[in-house]
Formats: structure tokens, sequence, C-alpha cells
């Protein structure tokens, strides 16, 4: 490798930000810091100094140092070139050249850093590219917010609710002279109006916690503190309560998707030191009436070496595509090599792909509007009757060689109309009534189960009933890219390896 690491440091060697490009450990980094400014003559003003194994090529910054460790074959003009674009990136993020500024900001540099440098050689991009990718937007990250903020809401909904519950059942038994009742196993004696609002949050907050929780230590006198755990009785009353509010059924799918959603998303057991990771993502929209709008489908393999003596290797990739996907290796990669042999390799057969660490060696991306490429059909049928909508939704799989998991078809429904009454269902529904939404809910979709319906009828117009949206996963890709066979490149012979394939829903929605 030519870069080894780039960080900034003080006058005196201590490491504020430190970006290793090859496997070092701290303590060697932190060595070769505190080593750097006894290395340099003071009066003397240079931009690199050298020890028998490595170079220093650095830039003072006020009271700090941009420094680059670089190996001494390294080409000392490329290595000042991109000094001086890291030098360039800090202020770009710190208002201030000071170590507190540095400190703040530090996880914003790595990333910019990542962006100039990627395998040890430098990248081809300008600080505006930089800037660019490194304020990219995350679907992910906006998905997650947004189900997290609805969560907290509908927590909070719940738990007014319930205590409003609590009171009126308490003002009811005072009316009538009984004893008023409590929660979990918590008499009324200890209740007062204005607690129960916060012990109701407790519980609820309580019950979304891990259930592996250290034992409570036993008071020796009586106590008058909230008991989570109630008696068998109650706790059998609190669930007929949660069933009469559709609760039982939403929380045994739920947990029945997570344990399928586990199941799919498990890796392998038995991890090669050569691993492999071959992820899908794709992004779909059509029209109610038919028409496909846009899809695009992007993977990459990823691959892991956890062992040294293996960083010298080739893959062998077997691309079966037929629909035209689009091919990128990463710049370190041997292009010609690829496009010759279908061989991923390094352009240097001499070095070795990093250890311990995720490298995308291959991307590919797929986008259209063919209608006949889209992987699950959806038709969703709304029809007006005398007493609301009545609704027909079928799917129907196009690619035979996939099998989906964990399906959901999400549907829409009007507000304050009630449950709907499901005719003929093909799997599971799950009713929704706090979202309005009808859940269907799919274990398996593949070619022996590739087409079932469901029907339901609601009051409701037919724009009610959109946008449909589906989300699935799979444990075989989409464009039928797979790694066949790793080998050393001295010698040609086998190396074994293991591979974890996954095909995942961004975005699916029908309109």
């Amino acid at each position: 490798m030519v870069l080894l690491a780039a960080a900034v440091c003080t006058k005196a060697g201590k490491a504020i930000v430190s970006r290793q490009f090859v496997e070092m450990t701290r303590t060697r980094i932190e060595g070769l810091l505190a080593a750097f400014p006894k290395l340099m003559n003071t009066g003397k003003q240079h931009t690199f100094v050298e020890t028998e194994s490595v170079r220093y090529v650095y830039q003072p910054m006020e009271k700090l140092y941009m420094v680059l460790i670089t190996t001494k074959n390294s080409n000392i003009l490329e290595d000042l070139e991109t000094l001086r674009l890291f030098s360039r990136v800090i202020p770009e993020y710190c208002r201030a050249l000071e170590e507190n500024e540095i400190s703040e900001h530090c996880f914003d540099l790595i990333f910019a850093f990542d962006e100039i440098v990627a395998l040890g050689y430098r990248e081809n991009v300008n600080l505006a590219q930089i800037r660019t990718f490194t304020e990219m937007d995350s679907h992910e990250e906006k998905v997650f917010r947004a189900v997290r903020e609805t969560q907290e809401r509908e927590a909070k909904a719940e738990m007014r609710r319930k205590a409003k519950e609590l009171q009126q059942a308490r003002r009811d038994a005072e009316r009538q002279g009984k004893k008023a009742p409590g929660f979990g196993g918590f008499g009324s004696s200890a209740v007062s109006g204005g607690s129960t609002a916060s012990m109701i949050t407790e519980a609820i907050i309580e019950t979304e916690k891990p259930k592996v929780a250290p034992a409570p230590a036993r008071p020796s006198g009586p106590s008058k503190a909230l008991k989570l755990g109630a008696k068998g009785k109650e706790v059998d009353n609190f669930v007929d309560k949660l069933k009469s509010e559709g609760e039982t059924i939403m929380s045994s799918n739920m947990g029945k998707r997570t344990s399928e959603a586990t199941k799919v998303h498990t890796p392998p057991i038995n991890m090669e030191s050569v691993h492999m990771k071959i992820e899908e993502k794709i992004t779909l929209t059509c029209g109610r009436d038919g028409g496909l709008q846009n899809m695009e489908l992007h993977g990459m393999i990823m691959l892991r070496i956890s062992d040294d003596k293996f960083g010298r290797i080739r893959l062998h990739v077997e691309n079966e595509d037929k629909k035209g996907v689009q091919l990128q290796t990463h710049p370190n990669v041997d292009k010609k090599l690829f496009t010759a042999e279908s061989l991923i390799g390094l352009k240097n057969p001499e070095k070795s792909f990093p250890v311990n660490s995720d490298v995308g060696v291959l991307k590919w991306r797929l986008q259209t509007t063919e209608e006949s490429f889209i992987p699950l059909t959806i038709n969703c049928w709304p029809s007006e009757s005398g007493n609301g909508c009545d609704v027909n939704i079928e799917y129907e799989l196009q690619e035979d060689n996939l099998e989906l998991n964990d399906v959901v078809i999400t549907i829409p429904l009007p507000s304050g109309v009630g449950a709907p009454v499901i005719g003929e269902i093909d799997g599971e529904y799950r009713h929704d009534s706090r979202r309005n939404t009808l859940e269907w809910c799919l274990p398996v979709i593949d070619a022996k189960n590739k087409s079932g319906s469901l029907e339901f009828s609601i009051a409701g117009q037919p724009n009610d009933f959109f946008p449909v949206q589906v989300s699935f996963i799979s444990k075989r890709n989409y464009c039928n890219i797979q790694v066949t066979k790793v080998t050393q490149v001295d010698g040609n012979s086998p190396v074994r390896f293991s591979t974890e394939t996954t095909f995942l829903v961004d975005k699916y929605e029908i309109l």
C-alpha cells in the first residue's frame, strides 16, 4: 500500500483524528505519531521526513499538523498533492483549526478522508465531489426516524388512553363504594389521580424493554411500589382487554414476522476466511392501472478476508443476467481482466486485498420501465358497492427463480370506518386500526406459490386504497450474478469461500 494513514495531530505528536488505510494497531499508529515531532529539525522548513520504514509528509496548520504516513517508495509528488487536498478538507468541517473543534467534527473528517483514499490509493476526486458524497441523504435513516417518531407518538397516545381508562374506573368504583381497581396487582390505596399517568408511562415503557433483566430484590416489608408482574388472573383480564382491541393478533403476527425476518437475515454459521456478501436493493413504482413508471436496482459484491494468507486471490464471477445491467468494478480492480475473463483481481497482482474489512469489488445497476422486468406484480381492484367498496387484490410472481420471504402487502384504509370484512384470502392478514392499514402477510412466494388473492369489503372510495406498498426479503438475488470460484493468484489453486446473498426492498409502491 502507498498511503498507510492520515492524521491530524498536535505539535507534540498527540493524535486527534487518525484514519488508517491498512491494518495497523492503535499502539503502532500512536508510536509513529509520537516519534514524528522528534524527527523534525527546528528552524528548518521541510514538507517530509523519513525513518527506516516510513515517510511522514506533513503540513503545519497553526498549532496542529496534517500528517500523511506513507511507504518510502511512494511518489512524493502525488503524496504532496494528496496532502494539499486533505488540508483543504479540514476547514470545510471545522470553523477553527483547534483541537476541540477537530475532535467535535472527527467523524465528518473521517468520512471525508475515506472519499479521498481507498485501499491506500488516492481516488480521483476534488473538494466539491467530496462535499457532495459526504452530504448525500440516507433513505434508510429517514425511514428509521419516521418509524421511531410514529412509535413515540403512538406510545404517548396509548399512555394517555390507558390513564383515562384507569381514572374512569377509579371514579366509578368510588361512586359504587367498591375498592378501586389497581394495575398489575397494585391496590388503590397507593394510587392517586396525579400519579396514574406516570405509572402507565412506566408500564408501557417497561413492556417495550428487552425481557432479559435482573430479578428485582424483594423488600422486607409490604411494598407500595408499582408491581409489573401481575397475578395470573389479572394478566388474563388485561390480555382479554387487549384482545378486544385487536392487539393480540398484531403482537403474535409481528412476532412471527420478526422471527421469519431474522431467519432470512441470519448470516451463514460457518463463515470461511474468504466471505462474500451479495446485496441488491430495488426501488419500484407502478401505476394502479398498469404500467411500470420506474424500476431501479442496485447490487454490490462485498469481499471480506479474515486471513492474510488469502489476500492475493481472484474471484470467478458468473453473470447470467439477460436484462442489461450496467457493471462497474472498483478502481483498484483490473477492469481488463474482468471484461475478458470475468475475473476480479487487483491491478497489481503482487498486492493483497485488505484484511478484516468489507471491500466493495463489483457493483451493478439496472434502470428500466419494461413491465416484464417487474419481479412481483400487484393488481388492486376496488369497486363501489351499496355499502362502500369491495376490494380485490392479487399478486403474481414473474421471476420464477426468486423466492421471496416475509412478504407484506400493505393496503391503506379509510379512517373511522371500522374493521374490513375479509372474504377469501391466501395467507394471513393483520388490521392495524391505529394506522388505518390492512397488511396481507405471506411467509413465502416462489414458483410453487406464485399467485394469490385477497378480497375484503369496507366503507370508502376507490382512491382510499392507494398507494399499496410491498416489502419482502430474499436469499436469492434478482440479477443472477454470483461468485462461483475463488483461486490463488499464485498457482491458481482453489480457495474455500462462503457467500451470503440478500435481495431487499428500498421502496415498492403501486400508486
